[in-house]
């Protein structure tokens, strides 16, 4: 990209296609309550780093492990080491996201004080300067949060010149002033330590279980994220009885030791996802090779094209991260379906020949009845009628379930009613 200036908040979020939302004074609230990406930005870009010397003082008082290539600084060595990453020319400040409610996140680096770790210490440098209520803040509502923060970076670090840069602490990485790492792991070597107070977050309670697993498949064994390589073989519903919906995850109680209160039951469970042994078995395999080799794939895509120069003009760019915002998406789905899903077991002989999770039907038309389909009974995820597999909530999965070999069974569809019977249930 060849840029005359670094970019303002409005023109950097426009340069990467996105339709700036704003500006609202810093300190006031945000009508924001989605996902997406936010610029914090002065009016008009200092000449010189307007460190406020006694915002600095305060936090060495707070914070005083505060250490600077491992040594202990003074007040006036903090600010001249923060100073030596300000890019004169460049009003924007701090490039944020929140991928749950950007209003709630600007708010909470807004009540966060200098050395704190909460509510938010993300942004932090800019509790360092001196005229911050008059900086203003710009966004914009995306769900690809962090492909936008990546763009968005990428596309600040182009615009700043070369002379700005080379007198920068850590020319290497171009942020703006108060971000101090890049989406990619790139961090400026601003060599702070110790700069944040103690994490005083409670130790965790005692386990109030364990449950013996066989050997390689504990967390993370298979190579799926923790959690996401769950699937509980457990038998399907009985024929003729519809799921049973669970209104609270079963959890063994945990003690409340020296006075702390119980951990309390987790979040309420949707209705159970079915999935066959093969089902699971294919989605394990669609898994790896998602994180295996087309993530890396994708990510090379991306790494190529962003050489290419300017990411507005882009298309390789543009539709590399479009790739990966799907790739990913699929990936997290398929991590959902494999830690929650239920694997189902066909029925025994115990369930009288009746149609349940797991039968294999074969049906015909009554006209014609040589002419015999069969269809096995899955979970909507893995329902593929053309591949012979039906949901237990489709119009034909809903008429089946219960129905033994030999009954005729009427299908109410959008397009009509069908008639067939049922020749075999194995």
């Amino acid at each position: 990209m060849s840029v005359e200036a670094p970019l303002d908040a409005a023109g950097l979020l426009r340069s990467v296609g996105l339709l700036a939302d704003g500006p609202a004074v810093w300190g006031r609230p945000i009508r924001a309550p989605g996902p997406g990406i936010f610029i914090v930005e002065l009016p008009s870009p200092p000449a010189s780093a307007p460190i406020d010397i006694n915002r600095v003082g305060k936090w060495l008082e707070h914070v005083p492990t505060i250490r600077i290539d491992g040594k202990q600084p003074t007040s006036k060595e903090i600010a001249a080491r923060l100073a030596a990453f300000w890019i004169p020319s460049s009003a924007v400040l701090y490039i944020g996201t929140s991928e749950q409610n950007v209003g709630a996140r600007v708010s909470a680096i807004e009540r966060t004080i200098l050395g704190d770790r909460r509510p938010y210490p993300g942004g932090g440098w800019l509790k360092t300067l001196a005229g911050l209520d008059r900086a203003r803040v710009w966004w914009a509502g995306t769900a690809a949060t962090e492909e936008y923060e990546d763009a968005l970076i990428s596309a600040f670090a182009t615009a700043v010149p070369e002379a700005e840069r080379s007198r920068l602490h850590d020319p290497s990485v171009v942020l703006p002033f108060a971000n101090l790492r890049s989406v990619g792991g790139g961090k400026k070597a601003h060599g702070l330590t110790g700069y944040l107070v103690p994490d005083d977050r409670p130790a965790p309670l005692p386990v109030g279980s364990i449950v013996d697993l066989p050997a390689g498949d504990a967390d993370g064994a298979s190579g799926l994220p923790t959690r996401a390589a769950g699937g509980t073989a457990r038998r399907g519903p009985a024929a003729g009885r519809a799921a049973p919906v669970r209104a609270t995850r079963e959890r063994t109680s945990v003690a409340s030791p020296r006075g702390r209160k119980a951990v309390p039951p987790g979040p309420p469970r949707g209705e159970p996802v079915f999935l066959s042994a093969e089902g699971m078995a294919r989605l394990r395999e669609e898994h790896v090779l998602l994180t295996g080799t087309k993530r890396p794939e994708v990510i090379a895509r991306i790494k190529s094209a962003k050489e290419l120069g300017d990411l507005k003009e882009n298309a390789d760019y543009t539709s590399a991260r479009e790739e990966q915002s799907f790739l990913e998406g699929r990936i997290k789905s398929i991590e959902a379906l494999l830690r929650d899903a239920t694997i189902i077991e066909a029925p025994s002989s115990d369930a009288g020949g009746k149609v349940g999770l797991g039968s294999k039907v074969s049906i015909a038309d009554p006209e014609t009845p040589d002419d015999v389909t069969v269809y096995e009974l899955v979970g909507p995820p893995e329902a593929d009628p053309s591949a012979g597999r039906i949901s237990n909530m489709s119009p034909v999965g809903k008429a089946l379930v219960g129905k033994t070999a030999g009954e005729t069974v009427l299908v109410r569809t959008p397009r009509g009613e069908a008639q067939f019977v049922i020749v075999a249930v194995d």
